[in-house]
């Protein structure tokens, strides 16, 4: 019988199925759990070891015997400490040591409670990664725990062996040996090599060409960074690509968040529908928070993501594989591989959806053309960037309310700081490109976002390449939406509302500044804002 902690239970599933076979266990009260656990999977042998500073020396030896990594049990406190010295000796042989610490529950530490120490971090540069297991009281608590062994697991082998840290609080009870079996639990795995294996994509192709309802999902990325492959993929229509206005692919601009509505409107029975069973995730974050939470309910999805650094990046809380190699260099080899009559239900099924979108966002637009509002502004803004040409203007959105005013209204890429997606720098960062690029620079920003970064107009190197789209609604508009803010007394300082404009700041810094509070307006200086030439940076603000 196995215990009935879940962390525990989850733990010991994880290193059954990621192949551990051998664990040196050291006597304790708190890691019974542990060692109870470890002894009755009959894939894993348990050797007892009664001194925690000779335990850690075992493990090393059975490392080096079998070339595997090898699993050392201690109990709270102190014991974890006296493994430190075979822990350095591993890490500077190149062995995969992972070390189990179990602890006490962290609201006990350093409150004079017995055998409590602060082990998280406690062997320091000598492993390569620490990780603490939350106590689980939900599947959001169950799958943190899992994800955090596996990356545990998969650090211990990564470019090379190394020792690893897995600490394990546990509360109550620690004898409850209640479960006759483990959870099915998911196993991450790394496909380590900085090129497209022969391995790696065999396995990837078989997965995909055998699924029934595949997706390919593109985050965040360079704008140019699919140039070398765009015939390629104008090449393989049959695929549904998921593509938001950041990401380089030529199927932005699908208004997903559009899509969305009609499929979730359609019910439970609708939704299963259009849910992936097979994912390729591409790229950095995503700007829609509905597309993050629709695909996360597809729970039985087999989860592809493609990296050149290996990381464990599990947005949609369901990645089963992590490829490490170019993305572009990936994508190359998939689509020469992927037979060019591909095409199936699922497609065609996502297909008639985003055109419906589309169509529906078009006369949405078509219908409220003549107010003021964000969205049309962003409307007339795209429609004067097609007419300039888009290869002579650079987009560069903030986040927040312009970055996603531009997924919804602007068909063709932007950059945008989406790495964290804080409003602070996307100024500089815009300004910056003005400095470097011969084209112009369109920035697209909110009032807060300005302000906070107005510093960035302080550079007399500034020219008449660098634009700027002032969006000054009095504040974070976007926070407005919420519904729990509206009675509360602090909803202006949530907001940041204010009185401030950008004409002052502009001609102290020698932009050239125009303003609009009406279409009327907006319509003649849009024209001045994207002008092919100008001696000074130009700034368009737009009260709204």
């Amino acid at each position: 019988m196995y215990s009935n902690k879940k962390n525990v239970n989850i733990f010991t599933a994880v290193l059954v199925k990621g192949g551990i076979r051998d664990a040196v266990v050291c006597p304790g009260s708190r890691n019974a759990p542990i060692v109870n656990n470890l002894n009755e999977t009959k894939q894993i042998r348990c050797h007892a070891v009664t001194d925690e500073r000779s335990a850690g020396f075992y493990a090393l030896g059975i490392a080096q015997a079998t070339a595997r990594p090898v699993v050392v049990c201690v109990t709270s406190g102190t014991a974890l400490l006296n493994l430190l010295p075979a822990v350095a000796e591993a890490r500077y042989q190149h062995q995969s040591i992972i070390v189990v610490s179990a602890d006490r529950p962290q609201q006990w530490i350093d409150q004079l409670d017995g055998q409590t120490i602060v082990q998280p971090g406690a062997l320091g540069r000598f492993v390569r990664k620490s990780v603490s297991l939350p106590e689980p009281v939900d599947a959001e608590g169950e799958w943190y725990c899992n994800r955090l062994v596996n990356e545990a697991l998969l650090a211990a082998t990564h470019h090379g062996k190394a020792p690893v840290h897995i600490n394990v609080p546990i509360s109550g009870d620690l004898y409850e040996f209640t479960e006759k079996k483990l959870p099915d639990v998911r196993l991450i795995t790394r496909w380590e090599n900085n090129d497209v294996s022969s391995a790696a994509m065999d396995h990837f192709m078989e997965t995909f060409t055998k699924a029934k309802r595949p997706m390919i999902v593109i985050g965040h990325m360079a704008p140019n960074s699919f140039d070398s492959i765009f015939h390629d993929i104008n090449e393989q229509p049959g695929l549904v690509w998921i593509t938001e206005a950041t990401a380089p692919s030529p199927f932005f601009g699908e208004q997903i968040d559009a899509a969305l509505d009609n499929i979730e409107a359609g019910g439970e029975e609708n939704i299963e529908r259009f849910l992936p069973d097979t994912i390729l995730y591409i790229g950095g974050a995503l700007i829609s928070n509905r597309l993050k939470a629709f695909l996360r309910r597809a729970k039985d999805a087999r989860t592809f993501v493609v990296n050149e650094d290996g990381a464990v990046t599990d947005t949609f809380c369901h990645l089963t594989d992590i490829i490490e190699c170019d993305p572009v260099d990936f994508l190359r080899f998939f689509l020469q591989k992927l037979p060019t009559d591909f095409r199936n239900e699922f497609m065609e099924r996502w297909e008639e959806k985003i055109w419906a979108a589309k169509e529906q966002t078009y006369a949405e637009i078509e219908a409220q053309k003549n107010k003021w509002r964000p969205d049309t502004v962003l409307m007339r803004l795209n429609v004067e960037l097609n007419l300039h040409g888009q290869e002579g203007i650079r987009v560069q959105a903030a986040n927040s309310m312009p970055v996603r005013l531009c997924n919804r209204n602007v068909n063709h890429v932007v950059w945008c700081n989406r790495g964290i997606n804080g409003i602070d720098g996307s100024l500089s960062t815009a300004a910056g490109m003005a400095l470097a690029s011969e084209n112009r620079v369109l920035c697209i920003i909110g009032d807060l976002s300005f302000f906070y970064d107005e510093n960035a107009l302080w550079n007399k190197e500034l020219g008449g390449n660098f634009r700027i789209l002032l969006l000054n609604n009095g504040g974070g508009e976007i926070f407005s939406k919420f519904d729990g803010l509206k009675d509360s007394g602090a909803r202006p300082m949530v907001m940041g509302t204010h009185k401030t404009s950008a004409e002052g700041i502009c001609k102290q810094n020698n932009c050239l500044y125009f303003s609009a509070r009406n279409l009327k307006e907006y319509a003649t200086a849009l024209p001045q804002l994207l002008a092919s030439s100008a001696d000074k940076p130009v700034v368009l603000e737009v009260f709204i």
